[in-house]
Order: structure tokens, then C-alpha cells, then sequence
């Protein structure tokens, strides 16, 4: 069985701003483990680095990522605006890859119930 998980990359654009772009990781059914029943897989970019972040309020000034990396969220929810003023909404199981590390960056508030809660996952060099 193959399947996709879609998610979101947050991108420079040329004349310094942000945008989003929608992007997809494919999905394969495969068994991980013996007595366990097949799982779909896929792969992101190998980690080098995995950050946990817990936050009861997360509203920002208009930035750029300090990196790439990809922001799993776990808890809560967050609205990210880039900078044409489009925004859109991440909660629970969303993926984001955020690669805007040049010009005016992006906005990320917190909304929904506090805490929020993701995952930092910085790809390799």
C-alpha cells in the first residue's frame, strides 16, 4: 500500500519575503518490527538534531528560521503568516519544514489551548 503525508515548506522568496509551498512525503506500508502490524513510513531529511519545545505563549515579530528544519507539532496550534499575509493553521500531526533562514521571515502565533508543543527537527548538513 503506498500513501502520502502532505505537509507544508515555509520558503524565501527572491525579493525577500516568505511564502508557503505545499509539498508531500510518500508513504510505504512496511513491517518495523516483528508482532507489530505494518506501519506506513516515510523519510524525512536525517535529523542531526531533535529540539522538544513547550511553550505557553509563542507570538513572534516578523523573522527568519535561525535554520532549516521541521516543526512536528504535538500540542496546540499555531498560525504562521508570511509575508504576502497569507497564513495558514498547524495543529496536532502537522508537518512544516521551514526553510525561510533569509529576509523578512515569517509570524508565528500561538492559538487554541496552551501549552503548545512540537518537535525541532534539524536536518543534517
Amino acid at each position: 500500500m503506498s500513501d502520502i503525508k502532505s505537509y507544508t515548506k515555509i520558503v524565501s522568496t527572491e525579493d525577500g519575503g516568505s511564502a508557503f509551498e505545499d509539498a508531500q512525503v510518500d508513504l510505504s506500508e512496511q513491517q518495523i518490527a516483528a508482532g507489530v502490524p505494518p506501519m506506513s513510513v516515510g523519510s524525512l531529511s536525517s535529523a542531526s538534531g531533535v529540539m522538544y519545545l513547550r511553550s505557553a505563549e509563542f507570538d513572534s515579530e516578523p523573522h527568519p528560521a535561525p535554520r532549516e528544519q521541521w516543526v512536528v507539532m504535538l500540542r496546540g496550534a499555531i498560525e504562521v503568516q508570511v509575508s504576502d499575509g497569507t497564513r495558514r493553521r498547524f495543529g496536532p500531526g502537522d508537518l512544516v519544514f521551514v526553510t525561510d533562514t533569509t529576509g523578512k521571515g515569517h509570524v508565528t502565533i500561538a492559538t487554541g489551548e496552551p501549552p503548545l508543543e512540537a518537535l525541532f527537527l534539524v536536518p543534517s548538513a
